[in-house]
């Protein structure tokens, strides 16, 4: 059975609770793991809060942060294969996706490594007989929440700014699919890390993330999740006025122009929502097609979906694997159901597979749907899964509106051979991540987060990083004399 690590240590829930972990491919028991209530969360905060507070760490120089990092990515770069394979079967995504996270966790690692020694702050001139200057300083305990459809990656992103920065931190995988956490912290547990720092706590959202977002020792939360889950998140977090970052959903607009290349806009609409199974908060779930170019584009885009190699994730081959659980795939089902229901047609997919070989899985047809209007649910909510909505305009200003109109404000793209029409409508999508004639490039250089109920503040780069600095301004008398302010000083 796997345990959670608290204070340099490994250890069972305190309640003795435990979770069986699913095979999402076929349904099976991978494994059994601690399963941790509130006292074990309150454990490991209470950890940290002393490590932080009266520990060694804070003595501790950004170089040697840095060296403690560096040896985490040279033992994870030595496992790679090991990392990617558990990955896929606790997560069902295709092996060769799995395999690219763990080397983009590697890179952050040597990213946010390389960063902790680098200058920051400011000194700057002052009346009076005074220097003055800003210092940065790690806000202290963190709490870390990580999402199901990146284990390993959006874990990694969250702790190596925070170590870089000097905080030290709860970390709370999502509970179905713990297993590469638990292993990276095999490897933090050989790196020489002091007791309390990075603390590894299992459980439920609804308990132990609650207390994470509610208890007075943490100083700062960052969640990477549903909108629904971060707005709860928000409310815990003001209590106590916590800093707050939320990477939170998206219903994200892919635009296409009818002067776009062809074979990179019908290749990069099936990237857009189909890789990950749709699981991906920057998914471009909405097609918005250029009327001119409908009859040719969307035949070719519905019969290349059906070519897409759906199977187990660890199976050669695999372009698509299962959702993450059967509650999930249940859910995605509705929304088909729903926007069958509210008039939208379907082109292709949209429903469970079936044959011998994935029935105990959770598998579902890569979906497509056209003939949508905006006030569908189906356009305007997050469905989170293989499941495309096509909608069309006519004018560049229709395709903004149409882009804009929704709650989410994620991500977005443009496809044209017109660079000033594709700066010009990028500039106008209220969307924090854009990409032009491509999509889903990620670099751990640049920030990643959204607009209006997308998220707050954001992850990667140097932005992710000022997310664990608190900024301190110090000023000193040059010299010290008494300011003869109330006239009564001898």
């Amino acid at each position: 059975m796997k345990k959670m690590y608290i204070n340099g240590k490994w250890l069972h829930a305190v309640k003795g609770e435990t979770r069986d972990i699913i095979n999402p491919a076929n349904g099976e028991v991978i494994t059994l793991v601690a399963d941790g209530s509130v006292e074990d969360v309150k454990i490991a905060i209470n950890a940290a809060r002393w490590a932080f507070d009266r520990g060694e760490w804070t003595e501790m120089s950004a170089r040697s942060r840095a060296d403690l990092l560096y040896k985490v990515a040279d033992k994870l770069t030595n496992r790679v294969e090991e990392f990617a394979q558990l990955e896929t079967l606790n997560n069902g995504k295709p092996y060769r996706e799995a395999k690219y996270d763990i080397h983009d966790a590697i890179n952050q690692l040597h990213y946010y490594a390389g960063l902790a020694t680098k200058p920051k702050g400011q000194t700057f001139d002052v009346p009076e007989d005074m220097q003055s200057m800003v210092v940065r300083e790690p806000v202290g305990v963190v709490g870390q929440i990580i999402p199901w459809n990146y284990p390993l990656v959006m874990a990694v992103q969250k702790i190596a700014p925070a170590i870089a920065a000097g905080c030290t931190i709860v970390i709370k995988p999502a509970e179905n699919t713990p297993l590469t956490l638990i292993r990276l912290f095999e490897i933090i547990n050989e790196c020489g890390f002091p007791p309390g720092v990075v603390n590894l706590v299992l459980g439920p959202g609804a308990t132990v993330g609650a207390e994470i977002a509610r208890n007075p020792n943490v100083d700062k939360v960052a969640f990477t999740g549903g909108t629904e889950t971060g707005i709860r998140i928000m409310k815990s977090a003001a209590e106590t006025i916590k800093k707050v970052g939320l990477e939170l959903g998206g219903k994200s607009p892919n635009i296409v122009f009818a002067d776009a290349d062809f074979e990179t806009a019908v290749d990069h609409a099936l990237y857009a929502i189909f890789a990950n199974q749709g699981q991906v908060c920057s998914a471009g779930s909405r097609l918005l097609l250029e009327k001119s170019i409908y009859d040719k584009f969307v035949p070719e885009l519905v019969r290349r979906a059906q070519e897409i190699k759906v199977g187990p994730g660890l199976k050669e081959g695999t372009e698509m694997g299962p959702l993450i659980s059967e509650n999930h795939m249940n859910r995605v089902l509705n929304y088909i159901n729903i926007g069958k229901n509210e008039g939208a047609k379907l082109l292709c997919g949209g429903y469970k597979i079936e044959d011998e070989e994935l029935s105990r899985g959770y598998f579902i047809a890569p979906t497509i749907f056209t003939d949508a209007t905006p006030e569908m649910r189906i356009v305007q909510e997050e469905i989170f899964g293989p499941v495309l909505v096509i909608q069309t305009f006519e004018t560049e200003e229709e395709a903004i509106i149409l882009a804009n109109g929704t709650r989410y404000g994620l991500a977005g793209a443009v496809f044209t051979s017109d660079g000033s029409k594709a700066l010009r409508v990028i500039r106008k999508l209220r969307v924090g991540i854009t990409w032009i004639n491509s999509y889903h490039n990620t670099f751990n250089e640049a920030p990643w987060s959204g607009y209006k109920q997308s998220g707050i503040g954001r992850e990667l780069g140097t932005y992710g990083f000022e997310e664990y600095l608190e900024t301190k301004q110090i000023n000193i008398s040059i010299h010290p004399k008494p300011s003869n302010w109330f006239g009564n000083t001898p």
